[in-house]
């Protein structure tokens, strides 16, 4: 069985199409966010923090022999090639993320990621990627209720942009919170989540970052 010195997002994606996985089986596989295996399949020279390489080590070890072959196959046309493109995945397809901006009275809720190698964020509103054929709004109610257990609403569509940090394609969404209490169901990716007051949220994110509707739509719902 090959060894694999160093984990890649190129690597965990040929992981993923040896084991037949989607997304989102992968991430669940692995215990980690979707978002992570769409950031390997976005970018495949990313290279995944240690403890997620042990992750990768511990399931390919685990792995059916008939996996560990087609793995092993596609590493050694890979390594052979050197071809850019991966094979069965969707890399060509643009990475699009949703993100929540949850209020609560004069709070908004932030999570705050651990060391990201893809764009050194930190604290940051709850996003998540946006599955091919799945509607944005979903994608916002179910990632925010799946890292912190706050179970929102979306009120009003702010509109989208290149994140101007990562370059990935961001949609905005306003969203009221309905119940659930804030905590961090996201140890992987996650270090903390937190309700801040809406007025000290530069604090936390650098206002040159957060998109300007954002701002506008925390200021109006203050004010009213």
């Amino acid at each position: 069985m090959d060894v694999i010195e160093a984990w890649s997002g190129r690597y965990a994606c040929l992981l993923q199409a040896a084991l037949r996985l989607t997304n989102e089986a992968f991430a669940a596989q692995l215990g980690i966010g979707v978002r992570t295996v769409g950031a390997w399949h976005a970018d495949p020279t990313v290279v995944p923090r240690a403890e997620v390489q042990q992750l990768l080590d511990h399931l390919h070890e685990g792995a059916p022999a008939a996996a560990r072959q087609r793995f092993q196959t596609s590493i050694a046309s890979e390594r052979a090639s050197h071809a850019p493109a991966l094979p069965d995945t969707p890399a060509a397809q643009a990475l699009r993320v949703a993100i929540a901006i949850v209020t609560r009275e004069t709070d908004v809720l932030l999570v705050c990621r651990r060391d990201d190698e893809t764009s050194g964020i930190r604290w940051q509103f709850p996003a998540g990627v946006i599955k091919p054929g799945t509607k944005a709004e979903t994608t916002t109610v179910r990632e925010t209720l799946d890292e912190t257990g706050v179970r929102c609403a979306v009120r009003q569509a702010l509109g989208q942009r290149l994140h101007p940090v990562t370059g990935v394609m961001c949609e905005y969404f306003l969203c009221e919170y309905l119940a659930g209490e804030a905590t961090n169901s996201d140890t992987v990716e996650n270090m903390d989540v937190m309700w801040v007051p809406r007025n000290a949220l530069t604090r936390f994110i650098p206002v040159d970052t957060i998109f300007a509707p954002v701002l506008a739509a925390l200021e109006e719902s203050t004010n009213d």
